[in-house]
């Protein structure tokens, strides 16, 4: 809600909004959604933007996308969860005090809210996708060229250590280091088990929740 935050954002669920045309970062994860003024301005621009896509494999046909007609104002029934796994050691007590402000709001409009376990985190996984997606970008077809080199091997190499950022080369290594032979069993494959795990958490915790609160960021 704008009340407390200077903007507000939707994360539609997977496969909702088309992600043909994006840069892919995680395959698996990704997904397209609105950052507007507040949650009538979100839910209005995703009308727009949610539609099936033939083009986009992961796309899928929903029955309903008005999504404005959800807007009552009110949150009396709800059930609503937040990890207490996400407030701990890590997060800025700015973004922790948001959280507990939106709790406290949804309490006053009726709202039951309470704690629960979730845990873990899926960023093996998203290191790995990235380190495979962002291999198109090698300054070939698209995107960043270096604009000095000998051969086709040193521009790949210049191409990609002058347009890629601190941070995204952090991910590219940790998820080539994770798919590389010798490895893969003991980081990628284990954390898709992981993954299986987490979707079975939130399964469980959507079973009794109806929503689920939570820092986007930790700052």
């Amino acid at each position: 809600p704008s009340s407390f935050c200077g903007v507000a954002g939707i994360k539609p669920t997977y496969g909702t909004v088309s992600r043909y045309g994006l840069i892919a970062y995680g395959s698996s994860l990704d997904q397209i959604g609105p950052v507007a003024r507040d949650t009538a301005d979100c839910a209005a621009v995703l009308e727009i933007l949610a539609s099936h896509d033939k083009k986009d494999s992961t796309s899928v046909p929903r029955k309903d996308y008005n999504f404005t007609e959800a807007l009552t104002g009110e949150a009396k029934g709800m059930k609503i969860g937040i990890p207490s796994d996400y407030l701990g050691e890590g997060l800025d007590d700015e973004i922790r005090t948001a959280v507990l402000q939106g709790a406290e709001l949804l309490k006053s409009q009726g709202a039951e809210v309470e704690f629960f376990d979730l845990g873990m985190v899926e960023y093996v996984i998203a290191s790995a996708e990235a380190s495979s997606n962002l291999s198109r970008f090698d300054g070939v077809k698209y995107g960043y060229r270096t604009g000095e080199y000998e051969d086709l091997h040193e521009m790949y190499k210049k191409s990609r250590s002058e347009g890629f950022g601190t941070e995204v080369k952090r991910r590219i290594m940790l998820g080539s280091f994770v798919l590389s032979s010798g490895y893969y069993d003991a980081y990628y494959k284990k954390a898709l088990k992981v993954k299986a795990v987490i979707k079975k958490s939130f399964d469980d915790a959507f079973e009794k929740y109806d929503a689920i609160l939570s820092p986007t960021a930790p700052t």
